[in-house]
């Protein structure tokens, strides 16, 4: 009998995410010792196929119970000790909290702070490298409070260029499995993230992989690692051992999402993690041009080159909040994210579009269930499409030309409407439509003639 889960809400924040019936089911697996036979073979074969995800053939997997904040206590415990220098280059919530983490095992540390919707430029992190020594720079490829994405193969050259001893952190939670991502490559010495967004896996698994040059920080360092359960120490036998076919005991691992883990990286590098990305990139821009396009509302990151492609951040028009647009999504069975970094809280919402949502377009269409709800829960709270736009230019221009020629204007004869006008003729125009009516009603409303509207 085939296994399909339960009708529910469709999840479409970033992070936890939807996942397959397959890795679901994994998820369900039957009790099993962690040192039988069968689940030696899971893990050893999931920890390579982590390597392969990350596209690394040195770097060393560590999989363990935990969320994506475990992936900073190891980074803290274990590359830093009490006194080291650290930057942290910020660009949100997420960046911040990494400071926070640092700074409680006890390095100094220095935030490169982005405004909101932005990250680091290369020039100031040139300025920072050459004004201090850092054991360690972290970058927050997404962070998921704003979706902005930095550029952490031109920051590690950067790094490797002006102070090459310096490790390089990747915190990949919002990035792994859905944005290009090369360990060895780009020589990183950390990669971070956790089971539950674009690895498509129920939360409860931290994953981390360093590279052979962090590895020896940990095994010489001058002090004691100042912790038990996050020490890379006496995880690392364990690893090896399991990818070996031989158990080591330290603490239970979590058996049952590490097969639901295994299910999925099965069908992740089942294809060209080269493909993957793509289509995470494809969805991203089809979905982006859309809420730009179509609803005429603005996105967190100040360009779209530093915009993620498993997520989108986007500012509530003028006049809405989440009260009138997050519910009204959930009686649709939508589920959304609201806000997150404290500066703009209350003024955006998130989507994630990550994993299945993306990879599986045959037998899901949930990028489409989310584009119909977000036309009609707008339109229910009185905002007006910007696609409406382009009957009322047609209308007023053609009107206005009938008057000075007493001629007909077509089509092709109206002038172009820039995106800075369509702007303004769209909060215009939406100011017209009453809470509950069409964007049509509105129009009636208008008189042409009486309408100065520069479109050229």
């Amino acid at each position: 009998m085939t296994f399909h889960q339960a009708e529910h809400p469709l999840l479409v924040i970033p992070g936890s995410i939807e996942v397959s019936d397959d890795v679901l089911l994994a998820n369900a697996s039957p009790s099993q010792s962690h040192m039988s036979k069968s689940f030696v073979q899971t893990f050893g074969e999931t920890i390579k196929m982590f390597r392969q995800v990350l596209v690394t053939e040195r770097g060393q997997p560590f999989i363990v119970a935990g969320s994506g904040t475990l992936g900073w206590d190891m980074v803290a415990s274990n590359l830093t000790e009490p006194g080291d220098e650290a930057l942290v280059l910020h660009s949100g919530y997420f960046g911040q909290s990494f400071a926070d983490c640092l700074e409680t095992y006890g390095a100094k540390v220095t935030q490169l702070k982005a405004p909101v919707g932005q990250c680091p430029s290369r020039e100031e992190l040139v300025q920072a490298l050459k004004a201090k020594k850092y054991k360690i720079v972290t970058i927050t490829h997404v962070d998921t409070s704003t979706g902005v994405l930095s550029n952490p193969q031109m920051i590690s050259e950067v790094v490797h260029e002006i102070s090459p001893d310096t490790l390089i952190v990747l915190d990949g939670v919002c990035s792994v499995g859905s944005e290009v991502i090369r360990m060895d490559e780009w020589s990183l010495d950390v990669v971070m993230c956790a089971s539950q967004k674009g690895l498509g896996v129920p939360p409860g698994l931290s994953l981390v992989c360093a590279s052979e040059r962090a590895i020896r920080i940990v095994e010489t360092r001058k002090t004691k690692i100042n912790s038990y359960f996050a020490s890379w120490l006496n995880w690392l036998p364990v690893m090896r051992g399991y990818e070996q076919g031989k158990p080591v005991y330290f603490a239970t691992p979590p058996i049952q999402i590490i097969c639901a883990l295994h299910t999925s990286l099965k069908e992740i590098t089942s294809r060209p993690i080269e493909e993957r990305w793509a289509r995470h990139k494809q969805a991203s821009i089809d979905f982006k041009q859309f809420v730009t396009d179509e609803l005429g509302l603005k996105q967190v990151p100040s360009d779209p080159s530093i915009a993620a492609n498993g997520m989108t951040a986007i500012y509530f028009p003028d006049g809405l909040s989440a009260s009138d647009i997050i519910p009204r999504l959930l009686e649709r069975g939508i589920v959304v994210a609201g806000g997150l970094h404290k500066e703009i809280k209350d003024k955006y919402f998130r989507i994630g579009h990550m994993g299945i949502t993306v990879m599986d377009t045959k037998t899901r269409n949930d990028l489409e269930k989310v584009k119909d709800a977000l036309r009609n829960v707008f339109k229910e709270a009185g905002y007006v499409l910007f696609t409406n736009l382009e009957y009322f230019v047609k209308s007023i221009s053609s009107k206005h030309m009938e008057n000075e020629n007493n001629t007909s204007a077509s089509e092709s004869s109206l002038p172009p409407l820039d995106e800075a006008n369509r702007r303004k003729l769209h909060a215009f125009y939406s100011s017209m439509a009453l809470p509950g009516s069409s964007p049509d009603d509105g129009l009636q409303s208008i008189d042409s003639d009486n309408v100065n509207c520069d479109v050229r």
